[in-house]
């Protein structure tokens, strides 16, 4: 299928209506028979139920696809051959995705990387190694281009290929200092995504709506390190909804950022200590994996339409939580040490570093970090042990 000029302005219109989320627009779609007749019908629709309702104009619609044609991003439908394939197959796939870079690399086997945004400096690493390696191998690395593993995870991946998924518009990068670090992976032959409009600044609720589309592009999500009811754990969860394999990173039980990972081992995670860990379990799935169904633009008179309430809110389309999780947290603050001592303590924990693996981390220079070691050391908040390594005492 490929949408005409017009069908895909009665996309974006019908999908940028208020209260109209992924699942509500396929019920729309499929019992209206296009997205045209269900912009006819939606208004007598919300009218029934006692709510209005406000839908873009064709002006809007097309004001929205010139401005985000002049970034370089262009609107994939669901059932075009662009549209990722592993994405398609998911309950809450977002009819259009936003796409801007290299549409080829979301055609390749993918896995997720996530995990904390305060990662430890063995997290960090492992986590930039897993993606080196994937990549490697041939698979393209998908995060949610937040500070801590996921910026290592696109770095690790950036020669490979890598995907962006993003919690708000195009033209609102967060956090904005990573704008570099998109303009690396559209260089490298990656892709950024997004299904939020144009100007939307992402809010706490949006990033785990964006955390159900990193989990399904990817046949598969590694979480490098998480603390309990982290949003890490949200795409996790998304995961096993979405039939996807889960990975965990263990870690030590004294690391407050290992709880959540090491319970996901606990409760069934495959447990990720090495890069085989990960490529051995996918090696069949990337080999047989099936093309769902797609959704036509095109009557399907015996469909019923399927109105979920919870697409029905005043500002943004949003699916439902993942069974059991209750309403999402919003993600814990980034922390933002504001010294070169607090940083290199937030970098630490109970697994020893090397130090010069923690001057390049922290960005600063040996003698830097050596002199801020022994402050710490003297006052008793770390520990060295043998080969140049430290960690928290």
């Amino acid at each position: 299928m490929q949408l005409s000029d017009a069908q895909r302005l009665d996309w974006l219109r019908l999908i940028r209506a208020e209260g109209v989320g992924p699942r509500t627009f396929r019920g729309l779609v499929n019992r209206f028979g296009g997205a045209g007749a269900a912009l006819d019908a939606l208004p007598g629709l919300a009218r029934a139920r006692g709510k209005g309702v406000r839908i873009p104009s064709r002006s809007d619609a097309e004001r929205e696809i010139a401005a985000a044609a002049r970034l370089g991003v262009r609107f994939v439908a669901t059932g075009e051959p662009d549209y990722p394939t592993p994405l398609q197959a998911t309950d809450d796939a977002p009819p259009l995705l936003a796409v801007r870079g290299t549409v080829a690399a979301l055609r390749r086997p993918a896995v997720a990387i996530v995990g904390s945004r305060n990662a430890s400096a063995a997290g960090l690493t492992f986590a930039e190694r897993l993606a080196h390696a994937f990549g490697e191998e041939g698979l393209v690395v998908v995060s949610g281009l937040a500070r801590g593993i996921d910026l290592r995870a696109h770095s690790g991946a950036l020669a490979s290929g890598t995907v962006a998924v993003l919690a708000g518009g195009h033209d609102r990068i967060s956090p904005a200092d990573h704008a570099g670090l998109v303009d690396r992976i559209l260089d490298h032959g990656g892709a950024v995504v997004a299904e939020m409009p144009l100007g939307w600044e992402p809010r706490g609720r949006d990033f785990p709506r964006r955390n159900r589309i990193i989990s399904g592009l990817a046949l598969g999500t590694v979480v490098v390190e998480a603390a309990r009811r982290s949003g890490s754990l949200i795409t996790a969860r998304f995961a096993l909804e979405q039939g996807r394999e889960v990975f965990a990173v263990p870690g030590s039980p004294l690391d407050p950022r290992a709880e959540g990972t090491n319970d996901l081992i606990r409760q069934g995670a495959t447990l990720c200590a090495a890069p085989e860990h990960v490529l051995t379990v996918l090696a069949p799935l990337i080999a047989g994996d099936p093309a769902p169904e797609r959704m036509e633009d095109g009557p399907r008179p015996e469909a019923d339409l399927y109105w979920d309430e919870t697409d029905f809110f005043t500002e943004a389309p949003e699916p439902p939580p993942p069974a059991g999780l209750g309403e999402p947290p919003a993600p814990a603050p980034v922390a933002r040490p504001d010294d070169d001592r607090a940083r290199l303590l937030a970098m630490l924990g109970p697994a020893p570093v090397p130090t010069d693996t923690l001057a390049r981390l922290a960005g600063l220079p040996a003698r830097t970090v050596s002199g801020l070691l022994m402050e710490l050391e003297l006052d008793g908040l770390v520990t060295r042990h043998g080969g140049g390594t430290v960690s928290l005492r």
